[in-house]
């Protein structure tokens, strides 16, 4: 009978351990399969609606999508894990983070888009007609900086040093600068409203669109899409310990998926050019 007894306790014993472990797999199934992506601007509301797509429920992934304002902010609370991936930030600004974060590093998933970046004016028609001393506003965060002189250069207006970094290069690194040219740093985000105060703006097309500014249309002198401007490619990142992630990875295949292509491309007039290269593609 005592036995018996002890049978049945084991038994009981071994089915409540199997039901908690069954518990904590599924608690453990529930916490990681919803990915938080952050995001900010027009990046934002392409990952809502990536996110409701039939494409994502195909792929087995449930994305919430967090918008976060401030890209270093973004980056930091990634490399920290309080957020799972992030989708906002080109090459040259995730290399410009990695190089000077202090938090932690990030690791690349995969390429996304490519839109030009563009000197606009409401006062100028064409770069040839910017006077000599008239006041450029770059952005003051150093990867877009960086890319805003890199597209001054190629507008003739000024030269960079040969040494010049695309992801930390700055105003101090112009070798030439024949017009004298003034330059005024901002906050890129507010490009389109110092517009009216300054003779010319460098703006990225995710703050240009958000101004109901077109790059092809409105900008006076804008990036070609090719190699040459590679490194302003846009990337997913999440923190450097989750780079192997299989449902992280996914999220690269979502975004390039012909429904989803089919969306950008109409809600945003062709600006955001569809990138789908390997890695190292952007690491040569």
């Amino acid at each position: 009978m005592k036995k018996s007894y002890l049978w049945i306790i084991g038994v009981i014993v071994v089915v409540v351990l199997g039901a908690l472990g069954l518990h904590a797999l599924s608690s453990q199934k529930s916490k990681t399969s919803t990915i938080t992506v952050g995001s900010m601007g027009s990046d934002y509301a392409i990952w809502q609606h990536i996110a409701k797509s039939e494409d994502a429920k195909k792929l087995g992934l449930k994305i919430k999508v967090k918008q976060v304002t401030d890209g270093v902010a973004l980056n930091k609370a990634t490399a920290e894990g309080n957020i799972d991936v992030n989708a906002f930030q080109s090459w040259t600004y995730y290399l410009a983070f990695n190089k000077q974060s202090k938090v932690g590093k990030l690791a690349a998933l995969g390429t996304t888009y490519m839109e030009p970046m563009g000197i606009y004016s409401k006062k100028y028609k064409k770069v040839s007609e910017i006077p000599d001393g008239a006041t450029i506003a770059v952005a003051n965060n150093p990867s877009q900086q960086a890319r805003g002189l890199i597209l001054l250069q190629k507008a003739g207006l000024i030269k960079l040093k040969k040494n010049f970094s695309s992801a930390l290069g700055s105003i101090n690194d112009i070798k030439s600068n024949p017009k004298k040219l003034k330059f005024k740093q901002i906050d890129d985000t507010t490009g389109p409203r110092v517009l009216h105060t300054v003779d010319a703006v460098l703006i990225s097309n995710t703050v240009a669109l958000e101004g109901h500014l077109h790059v092809l249309t409105d900008s006076i002198y804008h990036e070609n899409v090719d190699q040459s401007t590679k490194d302003n490619i846009n990337i997913l990142a999440t923190a450097k310990k989750n780079k192997n992630n299989a449902a992280y990875k996914k999220l690269v295949t979502l975004y390039h998926k012909k429904n989803i292509q089919n969306y950008i491309k109409d809600k945003y007039y062709g600006t955001k050019v569809n990138v789908a290269k390997p890695l190292s593609y952007l690491e040569k």
